[in-house]
């Protein structure tokens, strides 16, 4: 793989200088984090699954379970699986949709118009998950669907112009610091609806009005933090790759995405390998994440404050776990680190198998080596593949840019 240059020695590398672009950039982690930690990850499961239910079920009495079905399109789906459902219908819009996402980037001049398109219409549909209520679950079905497509189609955007904006020394450092931000800012906010929903009760609020609360309020720090990537990236310009605009979106894209794809078959092995490596232990990770707060509520019969409390000691160790993991990585290198923490996250799955109901202990234990490998995993993910983007490519979004950003839609921290 003669044209993509592999990462630099730790002996030959540059010392790390921070640029107002790199602090720009790390706030959109910040941003997004709000919506994929609060709701993609904590509530919205659990939230919709209760509504879905008292749709089903309406005279079901606590502790059972609710073996009527709903329909959806004319297919009876049980209210348990409707997120899982619903999540499995937006990644497989979002791996189409995305594609087309990237062929117009490719033909911007100013891709952060459209990055801040796609952000801030993506946090007007996670505010609008206030509206769910009752058994309206039709409604934030919809919603979700289309705040997780925006995520993905802005992370897109996102996650192409690291390759603008940080050499590839410096690409380490970059996603881990702001993959590290992004938990920071995640858990601090979850930290707030914590206490929302601790205290909600003395503020005469029932615990679905303060969920309804905090999901309202992930849409609203996703798109009043995006405006500073937005404005701070504003002058960083399109694609210098020449493309044919004459094609049109969707013939010129599905011709660059077969392009790309031919590169990739014929002459370079190792950054089709990682990919499809990625699409692997990335889907398993997502799994792990989108299913630990039904996991804990409903499998390990944890409370609902609990669970938010485990998700929030998670959210703070992954931020100095992401840090770690990125100067691990300036040492022994980033796939190593990756697939160490790829062994780690083995572990830990199949301990969590063994979990009693309500052991706190364990569970905690599990929360914490989670955290540890559970920024370096993503952000060194991140900053591995761009180093094995070819040169000639790496200005661009390029279609293979936007076959990773496709699969690290549904990321969630």
């Amino acid at each position: 793989m003669s044209t993509a240059a592999g990462p630099v020695t730790p002996a030959s590398a540059p010392a790390f200088v921070e640029t107002r672009e790199h602090r720009s950039w790390y706030w959109y982690d910040w941003a997004n984090s709000a919506y994929v930690t609060t709701t993609a990850t904590v509530l919205f499961a659990p939230y919709l699954t209760s509504v879905a239910t008292a749709a089903a079920c309406p005279d079901l009495a606590d502790g059972a379970r609710c073996a009527a079905t709903l329909s959806v399109l004319g297919i009876p789906v049980s209210p348990g699986s409707l997120v899982a459902y619903t999540a499995t219908v937006s990644t497989i819009i979002s791996a189409i949709f995305l594609i087309f996402v990237g062929a117009i980037a490719d033909r911007s001049s100013h891709p952060t118009k459209l990055f801040g398109g796609f952000a801030w219409v993506g946090a007007i549909a996670a505010s609008l998950m206030f509206l769910v209520t009752g058994t309206n679950w039709q409604l934030g079905v919809v919603l979700f669907i289309i705040a997780n497509i925006c995520l993905g189609s802005s992370l897109v955007i996102y996650d192409s112009l690291l390759v603008r904006i940080a050499g590839p020394n410096d690409r380490d450092r970059v996603s881990s610091k702001g993959w590290a931000f992004g938990y920071l800012g995640g858990g601090l906010l979850l930290a707030l609806n914590f206490a929302l929903d601790m205290f909600g009760p003395n503020l005469g609020l029932d615990r679905g009005t303060t969920t309804r609360i905090s999901l309202l309020s992930a849409g609203l720090w996703w798109g009043l933090f995006a405006l500073i990537p937005i404005l701070g990236l504003r002058h960083v310009q399109g694609s210098v790759v020449v493309v044919d605009r004459s094609a049109g979106v969707v013939k010129g894209s599905l011709a660059q995405l077969r392009h790309t794809f031919g590169e990739l078959m014929t002459n370079y092995p190792q950054t089709k390998l990682f990919l499809l490596a990625y699409l692997f232990f990335n889907d398993g990770i997502q799994t792990v994440i989108a299913n630990s707060s039904l996991y804990g509520i409903e499998e390990l019969k944890f409370p609902q404050a609990t669970v938010l409390a485990i998700f929030l000691f998670v959210q703070f160790t992954a931020f100095f776990g992401a840090l770690l993991f990125g100067r691990v990585a300036g040492r022994i290198g980033a796939w190593r680190t990756v697939l160490y923490s790829i062994g780690i996250w083995t572990a830990i799955v199949v301990v969590a198998f063994f979990v009693p109901a309500r052991s706190i202990v364990l569970f905690g234990a599990l929360a914490f080596f989670i955290g540890l490998v559970l920024g370096g995993s993503q952000a060194l993910s991140r900053s591995l593949y761009s180093q094995l983007i070819p040169m000639a490519r790496r200005p661009s979004t390029s279609a293979s840019i936007r076959q990773w950003s496709a699969a690290r839609a549904g990321s969630a921290r």
